[in-house]
């Protein structure tokens, strides 16, 4: 499509999806399939609009903001809104590209979109940051709605923005619904939402790990990259569990155990009110047990690892990070973030797979692996469709269950629709890509979004 700008971020993830489709059966099988491809990576519905607001100051401020509404053949758009200077169409698109079918492989009637602003939440003080998304909120509750669109928490939208943002939907609209997911507990959030990616995620790898007959999380090592929400809950699920987590890390630099210690309990907590207060892992005390890496992420740095989850933000395991990492003995890799590898990244893992059969490291997608917080916001849209609230247990419950089935239905696609060696693993990433492609195509053709004469 030279006739439009270059997209990298989306073009990445559509080239992704894309690669895996080609080298499985699927289209051989199924060749009316690259007709629903067309369809599928074009967005229903891009929305941008400007954002004015003041700062504390008394002067004008303008950003952009966006809403893309990718794919509701499944059901209302479902994805994030994110706070970061870098946001833009590519950033967006990929990420709401990636939600239709991280949405199907949970099993729950959610299509797919993403949204956000470029304004950055940073040095800004919370009255700025109120007006700011009470000012984006009032151009966005035109688009957005219970049955139609409804968006969550991402980077730089904390339960804070949400309450904020709801707020002024209700208001608005002079409607109370479940309009946003990761709401406060009081008035129709879920429980475990905050701790569902992370923990989600933590699920995912463990059915991993029992497939490869390496037994549970007792004991293995684990580095992770990231200091926010999923990492931080996938750093505790994996200490509860007997796991030994020896990194951290932000956008400045990366915190690596040292002399044997480890990421305990009470430092997870204190690094999750340093980021509540928008402060860098440099003002951390680390009291003698890490070693600070300025400007590092924390893959070269950790030494023999078993476990490998990227929890921080997308392309951040290069190729030769990802070649470090088994070279370190790594022998599971899982995304808490979205497209947390570069596609040279992906090749490296893939490659190895096939090459050291079941001594390989094994790659899971963020699209599976991490769909466990979506997985919650849709059962927090379930518990506001019946005006009911469900226990802790009754969530987490049917958060394993989804992380379950999202494994196997990757694993048993992967075995119907790519050749593999003998002792070879699946490939988790062809078998999720194809999964969640052809329920949302199938969905698509039954309601007439695409048809094909062969």
């Amino acid at each position: 499509m030279s006739n439009l700008p270059s997209e990298p971020e989306f073009e990445q993830a559509y080239k992704e999806l894309v690669s895996t489709l080609e080298n499985s059966t699927l289209f051989e099988k199924n060749p009316e399939y690259k007709v629903a491809l067309k369809v599928v990576s074009i967005p229903e519905r891009v929305i941008q609009f400007r954002v004015v607001w003041e700062d504390d100051a008394g002067n004008l401020q303008v950003n952009r903001g966006y809403r893309v509404q990718f794919n509701s053949a499944l059901g209302p758009y479902k994805g994030g809104l994110r706070l970061h200077p870098s946001v833009n169409l590519s950033i967006l698109k990929f990420l709401g590209f990636e939600q239709i079918f991280k949405n199907a492989l949970t099993g729950l009637m959610m299509g797919g979109g993403k949204g956000g602003a470029d304004f950055d939440p940073k040095g800004k003080s919370d009255a700025e940051i109120r007006r700011f998304c009470e000012a984006f909120m009032r151009e966005l509750s035109r688009h957005i709605g219970a049955d139609t669109d409804v968006p969550a928490g991402d980077i730089g939208v904390s339960g804070r923005e949400i309450g904020w943002m709801f707020g002024t939907y209700r208001k608005v609209r002079n409607q109370f619904e479940g309009v946003l997911t990761g709401k406060g507990l009081d008035w129709g959030g879920s429980l475990i939402r905050p701790e569902a990616t992370g923990y989600g995620l933590v699920y995912y790898v463990g059915h991993m790990l029992e497939y490869a007959g390496a037994g549970g999380w007792a004991g293995k090592r684990v580095a992770i990259s990231g200091s926010g929400n999923v990492a931080q809950y996938a750093a505790l699920k994996c200490i509860e569990l007997g796991a030994t987590v020896v990194s951290l890390s932000d956008s400045k630099g990366a915190l690596v155990a040292v002399d044997g210690k480890a990421v305990t309990p009470e430092d997870v907590l204190a690094i999750a009110d340093l980021k509540v207060k928008r402060q860098a892992l440099t003002a951390f005390d680390t009291k003698g047990n890490y070693k600070y890496i300025e400007g590092a992420r924390p893959w070269v740095h950790v030494g023999t690892v078993d476990v490998a989850l990227p929890c921080a933000t997308q392309n951040e395991v290069s190729k030769e990070e990802a070649e470090a990492l088994i070279a370190a003995g790594a022998k599971f890799i899982a995304e808490g973030s979205n497209m947390g590898c570069t596609q040279e990244a992906i090749d490296v893992f893939e490659a190895n797979r096939k090459e050291q059969k079941g001594g390989a490291i094994w790659y899971a997608p963020g699209k599976a692996a991490n769909c466990g917080g979506v997985a919650v916001s849709g059962l927090e849209m379930a518990q506001n469709s019946q005006r009911l609230a469900w226990t802790k247990e009754e969530v987490d419950e049917k958060l394993k269950v989804i992380m379950k089935n999202a494994f196997s239905n990757g694993l048993n696609t992967a075995k119907d629709y790519v050749t593999a060696g003998e002792g070879e693993f699946p490939s988790l990433v062809a078998g999720s890509n194809i999964a969640g492609f052809v329920k949302v195509a199938k969905a698509m053709h039954d309601q007439g979004d695409w048809w094909a004469k062969l």
